[in-house]
């Protein structure tokens, strides 16, 4: 009973937060331009702030098991290949296969997975959840333009890719807290507030705005697909990996960062990727809103499990 109320008060304020969003999206409160230019803030501002303040604060012990990184990258590439050889054998619309297979296997872990780790284990170490950025950022995006360019028979423009990945904030914000901390740089004291400020800013409002970008009146018009979408990005792939993760000795925080990066739900920014690169867009929104939504139970679950078992 002790981990059931534990794992309640862990997800729960995170999921409040959104619903918070969502309400005021629905009693217009907030519109959708507004949630747009309010998520470049967050996406260019708060977060890679946050990223950075958590990195440089961190100990450099966290850089001592190259392992998890390994882990994460080999992981999210065997899970492309599966499901690059599976999808297509089920779904015959090749734009809808394209929608399905980035849904299943990118995740939303800087907004929703690094909050979730950070909730989990409040009185630990969490900066590994923030360097996990650098690799699974990078991966996430060329992979995503990997196969929406494979399934629209467009030629992808290298080049763009790599400058989009170049200047990716979370990316910067990342690799700055980075040299800081490799380097021993001294923070001056007086900047020091208000990062902190605004690194506070980042998970309520990267939450908030998630919720708000949910848009229910645009899901339920490919329930099979969606099915598939759901049970592998929530339920098949984290119980996969963590399950791996576990057998080679992954506990706490580590594990935790395992979780979310496989089990977070799909990005939102995927639907947009999507309709931009000729793929189904409404199929990657309905993804966006299921998985979003049934997080909330699938993310209960595996925390109320691994409090249970006392791997975190």
């Amino acid at each position: 009973m002790e981990n059931l109320i534990l794992s309640i008060e862990i997800v729960l304020p995170l999921f409040l937060v959104m619903m918070v969003g969502y309400a005021c999206k629905y009693f217009k409160l907030i519109d959708e331009p507004l949630a747009k230019k309010m998520n470049g803030l967050v996406f260019r501002v708060f977060l890679p702030v946050m990223l950075c303040e958590n990195i440089y604060n961190s100990s450099l012990d966290s850089l001592l098991n190259p392992g998890v990184f390994v882990f994460a990258g080999v992981g999210i590439v065997l899970m492309f290949l599966l499901l690059l050889f599976v999808i297509p054998k089920i779904e015959k619309d090749r734009r809808a296969c394209g929608a399905m297979i980035q849904a299943c296997f990118r995740s939303n872990y800087a907004y929703f997975g690094i909050p979730m780790v950070q909730a989990i284990l409040p009185d630990s170490d969490t900066s590994l959840a923030s360097l996990m950025v650098v690799v699974v950022v990078p991966m996430f995006n060329v992979l995503a333009v990997i196969v929406l360019e494979m399934f629209r028979g467009g030629k992808a423009n290298v080049g763009q890719i790599l400058k989009k990945i170049a200047t990716n904030p979370l990316i910067i914000g990342s690799l700055a807290g980075l040299i800081i901390l490799l380097t021993g740089i001294k923070v001056p004291a007086i900047l020091q507030r208000p990062i902190n400020d605004l690194s506070k800013v980042a998970t309520p409002m990267a939450l908030f705005l998630l919720g708000a970008s949910v848009d229910f009146s645009k899901a339920g018009a490919h329930v099979r697909q969606l099915s598939i979408c759901v049970l592998c990005k929530l339920a098949l792939f984290p119980l996969i990996a963590v399950s791996i993760a576990a057998m080679l000795g992954m506990r706490g925080v580590e594990l935790a960062c395992m979780l979310l990066a496989f089990g977070s739900p799909t990005a939102v920014n995927s639907a947009v990727m999507a309709q931009q690169m000729g793929s189904d867009g409404d199929l990657a929104t309905e993804a966006v809103v299921f998985t979003t939504a049934f997080s909330a139970f699938t993310m209960f679950l595996f925390v109320f499990a691994f409090k249970t078992l006392g791997w975190v």
